[in-house]
């Protein structure tokens, strides 16, 4: 799919949305982000059948599975990048289906791709200002938001590197970095590892660790399974489409299903080392 900036950008609120919150936030009612019977079908194959997902703020929700289980239309559907053939969106209790993508930014839905969505010939600082320049600020106001953001996530050693001239990890930063620029309430993240070394890996599972305890709700997909089993709360297991599995990390890893479909023997024997069976 094609992205365009104006999906991304419109209508862009310099005001945190209602709940979020720059810092570590407090503990009190939680926003859910939801999707209902969620299906999208092409050329009549469905891709997306009947999904229920959910997420509350200070969550780490994990959505895996094989390639082409639906994951990533399932994320277009939440953000609104695509409209469900059936099923809704709600946040809390108001409905988003019919709510473009722009809108649902607004109110509180940030949205990372897979794709890389810098602008490569930018330097650090100029990405994050052409985002701000959207927002109804003046000049001091995004000239502080601007440095507010490089030291909250720690990047001002890189505000005047090119883009082109970061490495993976540097670059999932930066991405991160501007999809914070709206105080989001919920942010979801497709494959965040990808691209990028193992060292980066613990970086930005640390990043999204700490975009938790800024009370923002996350839904995570990432073909690197143990990396992201590592940081969520909890997780779904997609294949051909639908939802087989959902529990915790321990409850996923011990479920048989998920190690025929999903994890296969060697790394479902390498988990269950690490993750103590669940009670009955």
């Amino acid at each position: 799919m094609t992205f365009n900036a104006k999906d991304l950008f419109e209508g862009l609120d310099s005001k945190p949305a209602s709940g979020a919150s720059s810092a570590v936030a407090e503990e009190g009612p939680r926003s859910v982000l939801r999707g209902e019977r969620l299906t999208k079908e092409y050329k009549k194959r469905k891709v997306v059948e009947s999904v229920d997902i959910k997420v509350a703020q200070r969550d780490i929700v994990g959505l895996l599975g094989p390639n082409g289980a639906g994951k990533t239309t399932t994320f277009y559907m939440l953000v609104g990048l695509i409209p469900p053939d059936r099923g809704r969106v709600f946040l809390d209790d108001e409905e988003l289906t019919e709510v473009p993508m722009f809108k649902r930014a607004r109110l509180g839905l940030g949205y990372l791709a897979q794709e890389p969505s810098v602008f490569r010939k930018l330097t650090v600082a100029q990405n994050i200002m052409a985002i701000l320049e959207t927002l109804p600020l003046n000049r001091a106001e995004r000239v502080h938001r601007l440095e507010q953001l490089l030291q909250d996530l720690s990047i001002g050693h890189l505000r005047d590197a090119k883009a082109y001239a970061l490495s993976g990890g540097e670059r999932r930063r930066l991405e991160i970095t501007r999809a914070l620029v709206q105080h989001p309430k919920f942010i979801l993240l497709d494959e965040p590892f990808a691209g990028i070394d193992p060292i980066a890996v613990n970086d930005i599972q640390q990043i999204v660790t700490e975009l938790k305890q800024r009370g923002i709700g996350v839904i995570i997909s990432d073909h690197n399974v143990e990396q992201t089993l590592e940081i969520v709360d909890r997780a779904y297991i997609m294949y051909e489409g639908r939802i087989r599995v959902s529990g915790t990390v321990s409850e996923l890893v011990w479920n048989d299903e998920v190690a025929e479909i999903y994890l296969g023997p060697t790394l479902t024997a390498r988990m269950r080392s690490r993750y103590p069976r669940p009670e009955a």
